[in-house]
């Protein structure tokens, strides 16, 4: 793959305000503000902020649903992805269920699990980061719910369509999967599968999405699921009342209508985490095939080197680094990818020589 040209000064990439941190790379932020029309409509949603949103956000749910493409029966809102993923743990199982996954996998599924009392199964992704779907597979057979992330998170790496579909049909009928596509903006279009069609053919699906990655919202707390009507109608009547903020509403909307503007920024992302991934490709230094807004390290099995979490030992610079010794590193602006590329320059040079 040939690496996307770097973002160069003056595109507004390296322009951020003071306010945000170019050193906060553990959470997969967004760098970039609200666009300037999100940020009018959350001004202006203010002077309403003493009236109830709707009782249920239906009208939320049909400005999303319009965008894709999809009736508003087969969508339902939550509070950000980790909402929807816990509204359907809520409806779908039963205390001392089991949920299948991969590990390592994003933080929040084995807290939300244990919040369900769902039992956990992990299954270990492979040595270039990707799921082993026939184990996941296998995991899936008596589990009440099983998860597949793609992008995934950690590691960024994308399963094919043809895989995805052939690990569905595996899958028992009444066991539901959850699809989470948190960073599928910042995915190829080839990448990308339909979603309609998909909810057809497996109506045991729920897709999972975000605002919070690719359109920054992330302190919004605004996801939404995509599923069958009846699998929709199950969550849909988990709903709590008053649960959506008049913000969500105005601030898809207005995220909808300058879309070019985010995908625009979104470019800019990518851009940015190619030139990454060329420099540590440079210095010597293997990450998995990322289509996300974040690198992945995977830990040094060698033995050699100083680990990850010591080289981003320094409080200034934050990364997620996990039990195995892998490490996640967001993508910001320039600023951030000289620091990371400071702080991995310091930890070779710290590194003991192959002996």
């Amino acid at each position: 793959m040939q690496p996307a040209p770097s973002p160069v000064a003056g595109d507004g990439f390296d322009a951020l305000p003071d306010a945000v941190d170019p050193f906060a790379l553990s959470l997969n932020e967004n760098p970039f503000p609200p666009l300037p029309a999100v940020r009018s409509a959350l001004l202006r949603s203010v002077h309403a902020v003493n009236r109830y949103p709707e009782f249920l956000p239906e009208r939320l749910r049909g400005v999303i649903a319009d965008h894709i493409g999809l009736p508003a029966d087969r969508v339902v809102p939550g509070a950000g992805a980790t909402g929807v993923v816990l509204l359907a743990l809520q409806a779908l199982t039963a205390a001392g269920d089991t949920v299948a996954m991969a590990t390592p996998t994003f933080d929040g599924y084995p807290i939300l699990a244990r919040m369900a009392r769902l039992k956990t199964r992990t299954v270990p992704l492979d040595a270039h980061g990707h799921h082993d779907l026939d184990g996941l597979a296998r995991a899936a057979a008596d589990a009440r719910v099983v998860v597949l992330c793609r992008p995934h998170n950690p590691t960024g790496t994308v399963e094919s369509a043809a895989a995805v579909s052939a690990f569905l049909r595996r899958v028992p009928r009444d066991t539901v999967v959850l699809l989470d596509e948190a960073y599928i903006e910042f995915a190829a279009p080839e990448h990308r599968i339909a979603v309609s069609a998909l909810v057809t053919r497996f109506p045991n699906v729920v897709v999972v999405r975000t605002f919070s990655k690719a359109y920054g919202l992330a302190g919004l707390r605004i996801g939404y699921g995509v599923a069958s009507r009846q699998l929709a109608a199950t969550l849909w009547s988990h709903q709590l009342p008053f649960g959506a903020p008049i913000t969500s509403l105005v601030a898809v909307a207005a995220s909808y209508a300058a879309e070019d503007q985010l995908l625009h920024r979104v470019r800019l992302i990518n851009a940015e985490r190619c030139y990454l991934r060329m420099r540590l490709s440079a210095l010597g230094i293997y990450t998995t095939d990322a289509h996300a807004n974040f690198m992945y390290l995977p830990a040094k099995k060698d033995g050699r080197g100083v680990p990850w979490h010591e080289v981003f030992a320094d409080d200034r610079l934050r990364v997620r680094c996990y039990p195995d010794g892998g490490a996640r590193i967001t993508v910001g602006n320039r600023t951030s990818t000289l620091a990371v590329l400071s702080a991995l320059g310091k930890g070779h040079a710290r590194a003991p020589s192959a002996v």
